[in-house]
């Protein structure tokens, strides 16, 4: 790894400077383990090297872990993958029928030639990590508007991005940390043909659904096991029936030693996205407006898909994995929220500003630096403020509707491919082709049109109800001036589902070859409102972009700020790139009188079960249980076979899948949540309540061994039933 920005020296020194641990608080980028104090982890039960966690050569614990949806891990050398069952649910879902609904009752392959295909995964291993700042920064000159900012470092990213694709077999991602104060560049090789080894069925992969999720006590499996082929040479190929297991250099070792309060853990996955370093302006606009607008929407949504759902059984499977993805989202803005409240996180966000802002007038060197900082992010957040309502639903409008946001896609791709390829928008480039396609075709998968003509009727009702100033047009045009006539709406919505070809799949395929012009001689009424609507989209891209070049002109400065205030480590905000987070197995109190246990056994499984979804116990686990067949899987703190636990890790979305290792850099579960008390850790981390939820690793292998008797599984994992 090359670390060659001078400009971001400073920040590395302040890093070093003083390494006191916070709790367990910080999700670490893998070119930073040499900054941690090993000798802390050590004392913690930490038995292992950072070269034995991640390495050039490819061989550290960290090369076993993949980018899958969220994150996946290498458990055997034949490819063997394994993540959470609600990340390997879409691919499940999409291959259940009525007649082998694979999601309400599992799915186990015996033997390589029955894996099914898990349509449209993909799964990226990090290949090497290099700082690219010095080649990023140099194309950003002084008095460049921060649109022009931003436009040369995204033309400089995909001119690196190219040059590294174009040597063979991988996928290359320029990731900006600290907000744009560093630029590392991640080489990866993406496997992308994946297959469905073993799902458990819902009522042990989900086990208490959206009433449980983000909660503790928690008793669910998730988990499944996926597999990664390649083709015969042994290089990346799509999906083939002469494809081969893939085998990687590295993979992890699962332990079912078991696990005590206090032990250390460590996990490593790809956290989406946190905000611990965002203003109280944008704060503020987050509690205010963003939250509550998403929660609304997501309720709505909810409501009319479930509705659906009720009324036909296989509209409920096709549209089972959108709602599972809705109903986490919705509970976890609700906690977000209540976290924001109870914490009073914008009063302790303002707090902090104000006594930065009195650090820096103490210092007239440090005031002339940084002394405007948040007053010209307040001015850049206000102005963003007065697009947000039409903004906001132009997004959801485009997400939500299924024929919308193909018919976008379309359009859009007509028009990128006039331009040269670096020029063309992210996601629209000559790399981006096939995968285009593939997403495409599998649409149809879930594609109910009579669903989404419900969606999109209520999203073209909320557009039109927009404030005078935040009118979209092209809607407006839409609706012909009958606002308050149902009837007109109705019948417009039902006639531009007759009309539209979109929702089939063949002449989907067949419009991505089209030019603009021929794609507009089509008629088709959604192709019609895709073009109407781009002027406004384009305009919303631009006030983006140009909101983006002035964040990372002013963020980094915000943060080294802070740090020249604090004197203490400053990690980077999760991004989707790899991290490593460390802590214990512990416990914690909720609220006064109350104490939660570090782990839980299948006796809350028995205990919770209603007979009603979520709580169903399959009976084959009811049975196994009932016969007290637990030989080698008791745990004697518990007296029970353990299900789940919870350790104090610093996790965020993303990591879903992520495998828990204990000190000698064994696999001892895989994470699936954090708790309700911790999900506004997003933005401020509260260590004496925050855990992340696992599997243990004994009950997934009690499952296979006890309660299913996939012995062909177990073995590939390399237990034994005579050492249980």
């Amino acid at each position: 790894m090359k670390y060659s920005s001078r400009v971001f020296n400073m920040l590395l020194i302040v890093i070093c400077a003083a390494v006191t641990v916070s709790a367990d608080e910080g999700m670490w980028p893998l070119y930073m383990l040499d900054k941690l104090h090993w000798d802390s982890l050590t004392a913690m039960g930490l038995q292992l090297k950072p070269n034995d966690i991640y390495n050039a050569e490819g061989t550290g614990l960290a090369s076993a872990v993949l980018q899958v949806g969220a994150t996946g891990s290498f458990v055997s050398p034949n490819g063997l993958l394994l993540t959470n069952h609600h990340v390997a649910f879409g691919a499940i879902q999409e291959q259940s029928t009525l007649e082998h609904n694979y999601v309400r009752d599992g799915f186990y392959a015996a033997t390589f030639k029955e894996e099914l295909p898990a349509l449209g995964y993909k799964a990226s291993a990090t290949v090497s990590i290099e700082d690219v700042t010095k080649r990023i920064m140099s194309v950003v000159k002084p008095g460049m508007s921060d649109l022009k900012r931003y436009e040369a470092i995204d033309l400089e990213t995909k001119k690196l991005i190219r040059e590294v694709e174009s040597r063979g077999d991988v996928k290359a991602r320029v990731a900006r940390m600290y907000e744009g104060k560093q630029y590392m560049l991640y080489t990866m090789v993406e496997l992308r043909d994946i297959r469905i080894v073993y799902v458990p069925p819902e009522a042990i992969g989900n086990y208490g659904g959206d009433i449980d999720n983000w909660m503790w006590p928690r008793h669910t499996g998730d988990f499944s096991f996926l597999r990664a082929y390649v083709g015969p040479d042994g290089r990346p190929a799509a999906f083939a029936p002469e494809n081969v297991p893939y085998h990687p250099k590295a993979y992890l070792s699962v332990s079912t030693e078991g696990i005590k309060e206090g032990d250390f853990a460590m996990t490593l996955g790809f956290p989406g996205r946190t905000s611990r370093y965002v203003s109280s302006f944008e704060l503020a606009n987050q509690i205010n407006f963003y939250y509550p607008n998403a929660i609304k929407t997501s309720e709505d949504q909810i409501r009319i898909i479930g509705d659906a759902g009720k009324a036909d059984s296989a509209i409920e499977l096709r549209m089972s994995s959108r709602m599972q993805g809705l109903n986490n989202s919705l509970k976890k803005s609700y906690g977000i929220l209540e976290g924001f409240r109870k914490r009073d996180v914008l009063a302790y966000k303002r707090d902090q500003e104000q006594q930065l802002r009195n650090y820096l007038a103490a210092n007239p060197k440090l005031q002339k630096q940084y002394g405007g900082l948040l007053t010209a992010i307040d001015s850049l957040c206000k102005a963003r403020e007065a697009y947000q309502q039409r903004d906001f639903m132009l997004g959801r409008m485009a997400y939500g509707s299924d024929y919308l946001r193909l018919a976008s896609t379309l359009y859009r791709w007509a028009c990128e491919r006039k331009k040269p390829d670096l020029e063309r928008e992210r996601g629209y480039q000559d790399r981006d082709i096939p995968a285009a396609k593939e997403r495409l075709q599998n649409a149809q998968i879930n594609l109910v049109p009579e669903v989404d003509k419900l969606v999109f009727k209520y999203f073209l009702g909320r557009v039109l109800a927009l404030p005078q100033d935040q009118r979209v047009p092209a809607i407006d045009k839409l609706a012909e001036g009958h606002l308050a006539d149902p009837g007109y709406i109705d019948g417009l919505v039902d006639r531009m589902y007759a009309a539209s070809k979109v929702g089939d799949s063949s002449a989907r395929l067949n419009m991505f070859a089209m030019d603009q012009k021929d794609i507009e001689l089509t008629n088709d009424p959604f192709i019609d409102l895709a073009k109407a609507l781009k002027p406004e989209i384009d305009a919303q891209m631009k006030r983006s972009k140009t909101f983006d070049g002035a964040l990372t002109r002013l963020a980094p400065l915000l943060i080294m700020a802070y740090a020249d205030w604090r004197k203490d480590e400053m990690y980077p905000d999760a991004n989707g790139t790899m991290r490593l987070s460390y802590g214990q197995v512990k416990g914690y109190s909720p609220s006064d009188a109350t104490t939660y246990f570090y782990e839980t056994g299948i006796k809350g499984v028995m205990q919770k079960e209603t007979g009603q979804d979520p709580f169903i116990v399959p009976a084959k686990l009811a049975q196994t249980y009932t016969t007290g067949n637990m030989n080698g899987y008791l745990d004697p703190a518990i007296n029970d076979v353990p299900v789940d636990f919870i350790t104090t890790n610093d996790i965020t979305g993303g990591n879903s899948g992520s495998p828990v290792i204990n000190g000698k850099g064994k696999m001892i579960g895989i994470a699936f949540d954090g708790n309700w008390e911790g999900v506004a850790s997003d933005y401020l981390f509260n260590p004496p309540v925050t855990r992340t939820i696992a599997v243990d690793m004994r009950y997934i292998v009690y499952l296979i061994d006890k309660v299913y008797a996939y012995k062909g599984l177990l073995s590939e994992l390399g237990i034994q039933t005579g050492t249980l």
